[in-house]
């Protein structure tokens, strides 16, 4: 009986480490760790991936801490990995909601905020629009399998109990913001362009002039410009971040296996 306790209690502690690890990246990493997906929901997607991921993982050798402290490190570890991959692609989708924001601060539209139930604040209605384009597009493309694909490849690297909480993949987090303002940049330039010429093009007219009423004009056109150069360009947003997600996502996977 002694053979089958251990037995049953090696596979209990593969499980819930696999569980701490998932339900990190659930809690953190989009589309699933907003506050707006119910609780309910997300903890029965964690404990379903978990029991299809810990039979494959039964055959790590696995010494149990000796102590509730020792066990309670070991969660915490799977849980710090579980987060951090989710956080980095976070990173990634807050690069398209900072576009949003610099495009509603260059168009003067601000005042059309709009609650994000995921921060629990209001934002500018154009960084929610980028980010249901990103969270569209991440989809689409297959985001969701690639995240599965690199959580099994991070359990190959570093398997249940293998993490502790000195995991510190600096250097990874670093380039990955540094990647989310490269994307902020790349999609906000065709409206902050295109706002730039319109606000020159109200200066020339307000000098030839005067007598206009420059501000009631100036709302009217950089909303209809913003509009019209969304219209145009947000496909190429679109493919601008298909084309980091790829990149971002290894490097996520390659700065924790080497962190």
């Amino acid at each position: 009986m002694d053979w089958l306790l251990e037995f049953t209690r090696h596979h209990f502690l593969i499980f819930i480490l696999v569980l701490a690890r998932v339900s990190g990246l659930l809690l953190a990493g989009p589309p699933l760790g907003g506050a707006e997906i119910p609780k309910q929901a997300r903890a029965l997607l964690a404990v379903v991936l978990a029991a299809l991921i810990a039979p494959a993982q039964s055959g790590v050798a696995l010494e149990a801490p000796a102590s509730w402290a020792g066990h309670l490190l070991m969660i915490g570890g799977e849980l710090l990995i579980g987060n951090t991959l989710g956080f980095g692609v976070t990173i990634l989708f807050s690069g398209a909601q900072l576009a949003g924001q610099i495009v509603g601060q260059m168009s003067g539209m601000t005042l059309a905020d709009v609650y994000h139930p995921g921060i629990d604040a209001e934002i500018p209605i154009f960084s929610q629009l980028f980010y249901l384009v990103a969270l569209a597009v991440y989809l689409v493309v297959g985001g969701h399998r690639l995240l599965m694909s690199g959580l099994l490849g991070i359990f190959a690297a570093i398997p249940p109990g293998g993490a502790g909480l000195d995991v510190s993949p600096a250097d990874m987090l670093v380039s990955l913001i540094g990647e989310s303002f490269s994307l902020a940049i790349r999609v906000a330039a065709p409206a902050t362009a295109a706002l730039l010429l319109a606000s020159l093009v109200l200066a020339s007219i307000s000098r030839t002039l005067p007598q206009l009423n420059v501000m009631a004009l100036g709302f009217g056109l950089n909303a209809l410009t913003t509009f019209g150069v969304l219209s145009l360009s947000l496909g190429s947003m679109a493919w601008v971040f298909q084309d980091e997600i790829e990149p971002a996502w290894q490097a996520i996977v390659a700065g924790l296996v080497n962190g």
